[in-house]
């Protein structure tokens, strides 16, 4: 049997299957085996333990995903707080004031002018 890599998750398919493939197991009432790993009590305990993790798995992620928009509409607040700041900064202080400079913003002054472009006259 090729090295099982279990750092990648499975295919939702092969998992369907193998699910499919415990609730045919369970219909057969005469199945017993001596190996450990195929019982039907490993089998059900394994079974019970995927759903578990699983469970588990979506609480969290719900959790992470939650935390997220909270974190995403706390950044989106406080941008929006730090805009406001600077509007309050330009019209108490001017455009062109050391204190806007000091909040990030570019001096008026400081701004570079765009040069005229020279037309090159075509002679006929």
């Amino acid at each position: 049997m090729p090295t099982q890599d279990t750092t990648r998750r499975l295919r939702p398919q092969l998992i369907s299957q193998d699910i499919t493939s415990w609730h045919g197991l369970q219909t057969i009432s005469t199945y017993e085996t001596t190996r450990a790993d195929a019982s039907v009590a490993n089998l059900q305990q394994a079974y019970q333990a995927m759903l578990t993790q699983q469970q588990v798995e979506t609480e969290k992620l719900t959790l992470a995903r939650a935390a997220s928009d909270a974190a995403r509409l706390a950044e989106w607040e406080f941008h929006n707080a730090v805009l406001a700041m600077k509007e309050v900064v330009r019209g108490q202080y001017g455009s062109d004031s050391d204190q806007a400079q000091a909040v990030g913003l570019k001096k008026k002054s400081d701004r570079k002018r765009s040069k005229r472009k020279k037309s090159v006259a075509i002679a006929s």
